[in-house]
Parts: structure tokens; sequence; C-alpha cells
């Protein structure tokens, strides 16, 4: 089965008329995009872009085949173009099947929001899933799951990671799922920050007129197995991390800082951790990471190293100079080389976080020194292990490794 996307844009397209945001202004080329529209082996079409006969055109193809338009967007969805010569386009109710003239089987798939989605099924036994935008499939489990792993998903990533992950709960997307970001509109990060946030969760994007068959074998960047994020106060470094992990289900969100009585500051910083978390995510609040990281399970993310070694300080009295200097350095010297080490073997993927204090005030007391010192020197020995290590600065990540 072979799929040609004729656009692979939001509904208003990249860039949006008369938008000066970044996104719009960097979106020239291969980054312009069209509404999504897609061509399934030119007898089916699904979703309309402006202009399809000169999409498809550009494309190296002609719509004179086309026995089958099908709609995904809600019925009160953006205005569209009925060229002439297509069939009536149409919509297949939630779970009920078509059998097309050339072979294809086209399923509807039930929705959270309104539209629908297409489980399309080729000749050759190529299977792929189609969602609208903001789109995610209801229902996974039952009769309606799927049996298998999707060939080819073609979905919002970028605003509805939840759908990725629901469809990876499921089994309906594996290793061997080629996953295309398709409704890319101008929220998306301008330039190559799109091609590497999708990355992270698996997935691609390709430009307009670009076909594929479907099962055919794409590389895409596996997620690194250990990835640190540092940077300073609220420089979004959180938010990153959890973005690399936002398609992935069950994940285990490790929270270092523990709850402080009597903080009403604190509490409010934690809860707002916990709202922007997604549901199915379990949270760990422990100190205790090496047991975490040899045990088998889902990704780890550990937020943040800055206050495991707060915690740590504390228990081997370092804040002390007497207690540092007789064998307080050493035993703290001691539990690090023994998280490292931890981290080195682990075969949990880990994205950590931590603060990056090298640029800031020189603290006024020895103890203040100490610490930013061994957080320092804890960083570089974690990062050492680790297949990508980002810096986040204004809310953005620069890759400092992989």
């Amino acid at each position: 089965m072979e799929l040609t996307l004729l656009g692979t844009g939001a509904p208003d397209g990249l860039p949006r008329h008369g938008c000066p945001c970044a996104a719009c202004a960097a979106a020239t080329g291969d980054a312009a995009r069209a509404a999504t529209a897609l061509l399934v082996d030119g007898a089916l079409l699904l979703d309309l872009t402006p202009g399809p006969a000169f999409a498809a055109a550009r494309a190296g193809h002609s719509l004179t085949g086309v026995r089958q338009v099908l709609l995904s967007h809600p019925h009160d969805g953006p205005p569209l173009e009925y060229p002439a010569g297509l069939p009536a386009p149409g919509r297949v109710p939630d779970g009920r099947e078509l059998a097309l003239i050339s072979g294809h089987r086209v399923r509807a798939v039930a929705l959270d929001s309104p539209g629908t989605g297409y489980e399309v099924t080729g000749p050759d036994g190529g299977r792929l899933l189609y969602l609208p935008p903001d789109g995610a499939p209801a229902g996974l489990t039952g009769p309606t799951a799927p049996a298998l792993p999707y060939d080819l998903v073609l979905l919002d990533v970028v605003r509805r990671p939840d759908a990725l992950a629901r469809l990876r709960a499921a089994g309906a997307v594996s290793a061997t799922t080629d996953v295309l970001a398709v409704h890319l509109g101008h929220e998306v990060p301008p330039g190559p920050e799109l091609h590497r946030r999708l990355a992270a969760a698996g997935a691609r994007a390709v430009p307009d007129g670009t076909t594929v068959t479907v099962g055919e074998y794409h590389f895409v960047p596996d997620l690194p197995r250990r990835t640190l994020v540092l940077g300073g106060a609220r420089s979004g470094k959180s938010v990153e991390a959890e973005r690399r992990l936002e398609a992935f289900p069950e994940v285990v969100y490790v929270a270092t800082g523990g709850t402080r009585e009597g903080d009403p500051e604190w509490a409010a910083r934690v809860a707002l951790h916990r709202d922007r978390r997604p549901g199915s995510w379990r949270t760990e609040e422990t100190c205790d990471l090496v047991p975490l990281l040899a045990a088998e399970g889902p990704p780890l993310l550990i937020d943040c190293l800055s206050l495991w070694l707060t915690d740590a300080m504390d228990a081997v009295g370092a804040w002390d100079d007497a207690v540092w200097a007789a064998d307080g350095r050493a035993a703290l010297r001691e539990r690090t080389a023994e998280l490292v080490a931890a981290v080195r073997a682990t075969r949990r993927t880990v994205v950590a976080v931590s603060n990056e204090v090298g640029s800031g005030v020189v603290p006024a007391t020895a103890s203040g020194r100490r610490y930013r010192d061994e957080l320092g020197r804890l960083n570089a020995a974690f990062a050492a292990e680790c297949e990508h290590v980002l810096l986040v600065v204004a809310g953005q990540a620069l890759a400092l490794r992989g």
C-alpha cells in the first residue's frame, strides 16, 4: 500500500495567512505545509487540501482514479473545496467498515473528540491509522482493539502526544510502527526543533508531496536510554524533561523533593508539577534512586538531582566543616559514585533533571560553595553516562550531546 501526503499541515496550513509568529515566518520551502490530505494507492482520498489536483500533480500523481473521498474533521470543521470530477466526500460512522472496489477496507475509529479516525487495510494486508487534528482514539480495548500493531500511524503528535501514548499502551504502536506527525500548524516550534522534539517521541515529519510505502522501515532515532536535562531556575528544564516522555505510557515520576510541612510556596510548586503530568504517570517521592535504576520497569523521570544531592549531604553531615573534613567528603563521594554506577548499568529509560549552577553568583558561605562544587561534579559524572545531554535556556533546549 502506497500513501502520498498531499498536505501535512493544520487545517489553515503553515504558514497561516497574515500571521507574523516565528513558526510561520520560518515555514518556507519544505517547511511550508498545506492542510493534511492523504492519497492511498491513487484510489482513496482522506480529507481535502486546497487545490488537491495541483497538490497531487506536484507529487507526480493524478486524482482521476480516486473512487472514495472520506472526511475526518468534525462536521463543523473548516470549509472545504470540492473539486469537480471527484466523488462526493462522505464519512463512515464510528465502528462501521467500508469495502472499496479497489480492495481497500476502511473502518471508522471512535475518538475522544469530534471527528472520525480511519483504519485502512490495503489489498496487500498493510494497515495504517489516520487521526484528525486534536484527535485521540477511544475504546482501544475489547473487540474494537487492534489485534496487531499498525504499520503506519498518522496523527497530531505535537498537540496530542497522549494519543500516541494510548496507542502504545494498547499495543497498537510498537517499535516497528512508522509514526508520522501531521496537522502541523503554527503552534509547532520553528526550524530543526520540531524534528528534534518529534524524534524524542519516536515520530518524524515529512514534506508535503512525500510518498511512503506502508510497512517499509524508516529510521527514526531511538529515544536515548539516558538523558540529562540541565538548566537554571525557571529555565523550562522540567517541562522539557516531561515533554520527552509524554508520548509514552506508564512513566514513573520520581520526585526527590518530598513534602515540606508549613511551606505553602513549596506545596504550590509541587501541585503545579503534578497537575501538568499525564494521568497515567505514577509518582514516587524518594531519594533512594539506586533500587529504582536497578529494577525493571517503565521509564523514569527523575526531578531532580540537585534535591537528591541536598538529601545526600544532609545524610552524611556534609554541611558541617569539621564533618566534611573528617569523613563527610568521602561518604558523599561514595554515594555519588553508587548513583553514577547505577545509571551506567540501568536498563530502564531515564530522563533526569538537574540545576546548572556554574554560571551563578558565588555563594557567600563555605557550605554553599561546597554544594555548588559537588553539584557540578555530580552533573558532570551523570552526564558522562548519558547518551543525550541538554541545556535549557529561556525555554530553548540546546543539545550538548546526542
